[in-house]
């Protein structure tokens, strides 16, 4: 798995960071998405995955290994 976080589409809504603290942070001045680990390990991918589905801007995307 790779994950990108676009800080363009980015909202600040922070559902990334709760849903996956390890991978996902935010800037302090404006809430922007920050991604911490893009090759997460195995126990955090499924956390990922409802990260990049509760998005509201749709900023998380997950590549899957092929």
């Amino acid at each position: 798995m790779k994950v990108t976080a676009d800080q363009n589409t980015c909202c600040g809504a922070g559902q990334c960071v709760l849903l996956a603290p390890e991978v996902f942070d935010q800037r302090e001045e404006d809430g922007i998405v920050v991604l911490l680990d893009e090759k997460p390990p195995e126990h955090l991918r499924a956390a990922v995955r409802e990260a990049a589905d509760m998005c509201p801007a749709g900023a998380i995307a997950v590549h899957e290994d092929t």
